[in-house]
């Protein structure tokens, strides 16, 4: 089943799940702040969508300028952070099977559809 981590608050993860809608296939919408993921399951994501953890991190992020900017971090690190603070991943993310992208911009979702 497709599955999409979303955050409502942000504008490009409501498009997300309305591509998904207008496909009409079954989805789940997986509410990563409310419902954190573990390290594993990110770990999972990272390796689906191919990226390092500093790639999928919102740089712009009041808690990453303050808190890890200008750090050196292992990925664990960052990964570790990222679980610890949800808001800074980026979304959404959308995983198809064994595939997976960040909808930005929301159009990239068809790619794995």
């Amino acid at each position: 089943m497709i599955k999409i981590y979303h955050n409502n608050r942000c504008s490009k993860s409501r498009n997300g799940v309305a591509i998904l809608e207008n496909v009409g296939k079954e989805f789940e919408v997986i509410k990563y702040l409310e419902n954190t993921l573990t390290e594993n399951e990110l770990n999972k994501i990272l390796a689906l969508l191919k990226i390092s953890p500093i790639e999928l991190v919102r740089k712009n992020e009041k808690i990453w300028k303050e808190n890890f900017k200008g750090k050196e971090l292992t990925d664990e690190e960052i990964v570790k952070a990222m679980v610890e603070n949800p808001k800074l991943i980026e979304r959404p993310i959308v995983v198809n099977g064994t595939k997976a992208v960040i909808g930005r911009p929301p159009e990239k979702i068809n790619d794995i559809l």
